[in-house]
């Protein structure tokens, strides 16, 4: 009984301490902190996803990558007030929020041309706000 005890804290406290360790390491997204860097990539990525083919052999995996940019992005910009007034940002949720909401609504049907024209449009207007500084 004794001994029984002793196994089940020691295997709590290797759980507490690897789970501690897990949360210490680096970035948990695929992101780097530099708000502009980010933005790009995440742009990048949506524009490859809205350009597949509908019959293209990495469409899911595309859709996936922009599915995860667009969580991580909104995770973590969401509530920095340094970003959160830049007209790139407000643009930009904008754009995640369409595509994402398509994403969830209907997943396996096609970006309908009217909302592809409208995000490739609201992309373009992030990258030349960035390229202006905000």
């Amino acid at each position: 009984m004794h001994m029984k005890r002793y196994w089940s804290r020691l295997l709590a406290l290797v759980l507490v301490l690897s789970i501690g360790l897990m949360g210490c390491s680096g970035s948990p997204d695929s992101l780097t902190g530099d708000y502009r860097q980010d933005t790009l990539d995440v742009v990048n990525v949506m524009k490859q996803a809205l350009n597949l083919s509908q019959d293209s052999a990495d469409k899911t995996t595309v859709q996936a990558e922009a599915r995860q940019k667009i969580n991580d992005f909104s995770a973590r910009y969401q509530r920095v007030n340094s970003v959160s007034s830049l007209g790139s940002f407000t643009t930009m949720r904008t754009a995640l929020n369409s595509l994402a909401g398509h994403y969830s609504s209907y997943p396996n049907r096609p970006v309908p041309e009217k909302l592809k024209n409208r995000l490739e449009k609201e992309l373009q207007q992030v990258e030349a706000a960035l390229k202006r500084g905000g």
